[in-house]
């Protein structure tokens, strides 16, 4: 019986860190999408439009599964997912976006595992060891440093802006994660979308262009990226992913998003991968095993 249960967590912590990969996969794309979205389209528009999108598809979903609506225990921490990664970072990342190029802002998703982690531990009740902040922070400063190399520019309003958007974005997860444990995975992200429809419609209908023909169809895919990709699908994996593996450890595997990202850009923007991105790649990827084998 003991070996059994040993064997299941086991089973249950790899299916984490498979669902946490995936969600991380899908959200590499992210922020260059969002980058082509604001390009013709208004931030606040783009953001409550992602939003929309995203419920119709979690309406659509509860509905034709018969999910049950959420207690009102469960409203409150659905609030705060809908805050801070319906809402909150979205939204400022959009905005930083204006102001700093999308390789500046693969410097502050770098420190987001940390954020994810910080969070992990007021409210998720985890107590990972002090090697696996060790780990966690060779692995955010390697991202980081390497983000730096690249010569990225910078501009105070949009840096603050991403800081913001990490904070809240760490906070959304955490909370996220711990809820998915009891109302499901997509579930979390579906009732976070749709509980916030009241207030993202108005904004869409008040911010959308006035001419819809001169948006370019890059902003248009860009839209549709962050909105049924970044917005729904990702989050299903992503929570699934944090729930069944722990938030702080899995959330680990976010240090490879900007790297992704970079790999992302190269082959869509036929950009060049530098040997010294593959070196960094390499290290991240000990880092991620590391604070998964020393975690718990």
């Amino acid at each position: 019986m003991e070996q059994s249960g040993i064997l299941n967590a086991t089973t249950k912590s790899s299916n984490g860190w498979l669902n946490g990969f995936i969600g991380v996969l899908l959200f590499a794309g992210s922020m260059p999408a969002t980058k082509m979205a604001v390009k013709d389209l208004d931030p606040i528009f783009a953001t409550a439009a992602r939003a929309v999108i995203a419920a119709l598809l979690a309406l659509a979903c509860v509905i034709a599964l018969r999910e049950k609506r959420p207690t009102k225990e469960q409203m409150w921490p659905l609030i705060k997912v809908a805050i801070g990664g319906v809402i909150g970072f979205p939204l400022l990342t959009a905005m930083a976006l204006e102001y700093i190029t999308s390789a500046h802002s693969l410097v502050f998703m770098g420190m987001l595992p940390l954020s994810t982690a910080i969070f992990a531990v007021f409210i998720g009740k985890e107590k990972p060891k002090p090697i696996f902040w060790l780990f966690s922070l060779i692995g955010s400063a390697l991202v980081i440093g390497f983000a730096f190399s690249q010569g990225v520019s910078s501009n105070p309003i949009g840096d603050i802006l991403m800081i913001l958007a990490i904070i809240l974005c760490g906070q959304s997860y955490a909370e996220g994660a711990k809820l998915s444990k009891t109302l499901g995975g997509y579930q979390v992200i579906s009732w976070a979308c749709i509980i916030s429809l009241p207030l993202t419609v108005p904004i869409m209908i008040y911010t959308v262009p006035t001419d819809l023909v001169l948006v370019s169809g890059e902003s248009w895919f860009g839209l549709f990226y962050i909105s049924v990709v970044s917005m729904f699908l990702a989050y299903i994996f992503w929570y699934k992913g944090l729930a069944q593996g722990g938030i702080a450890t899995v959330g680990q595997i976010q240090l490879l998003q900007p790297l992704l990202g970079m790999i992302l850009a190269a082959t869509v923007l036929n950009e060049k991968v530098s040997p010294t991105m593959l070196y960094v790649t390499f290290g991240v990827i000990l880092c991620v095993a590391a604070s998964k084998k020393f975690a718990k």
